[in-house]
């Protein structure tokens, strides 16, 4: 399980939206951590909020942690990242057996078109699968 400290700034309904303290996984300074902290903290200095459940209704103020599953962070990196590169190859394949060189270059452009497509309508459309969704623990 991966968690993150956070502080909640609003409520909405049985959703609590979060400040989060930190970006990454908050290991840094622990033996053997990566610093994805401090690379964070250069690229978004911004403070980072989540809209997330709030099982034990928790109000406005409260510290609490985070929480996601622990191969929610690979499924979702892996659907982000290995759906539009298949999608790619597919589209680049495809057109270059009808029409060559620039067929493959269309199909490229069109597989990484659907797969954009395909992804912000998922996204839109929200995550059914409840094991992805971060929630609060204590």
């Amino acid at each position: 399980m991966i968690d993150a400290p956070g502080t909640i700034t609003a409520l909405d309904g049985e959703y609590a939206v979060v400040r989060m303290d930190e970006t990454g996984c908050g290991r840094c300074h622990e033996q053997g951590g990566c610093g994805g902290n401090n690379i964070g903290k250069m690229f978004c200095s911004t403070p980072r909020t989540f809209r997330v459940l709030n099982p034990r209704n928790s109000a406005i103020g409260d510290r609490v942690n985070i929480a996601i599953a622990e191969g929610a962070v690979r499924r979702s990196a892996a659907i982000a990242y290995g759906f539009p590169l298949v999608a790619l190859f597919f589209g680049a394949l495809s057109g270059s057996a009808l029409a060559g060189e620039t067929g493959a270059i269309i199909g490229s452009l069109s597989g990484l078109l659907c797969a954009w497509l395909s992804l912000r309508y998922a996204q839109r459309r929200g995550t059914p699968d409840q094991r992805s969704e971060p929630y609060i623990r204590y």
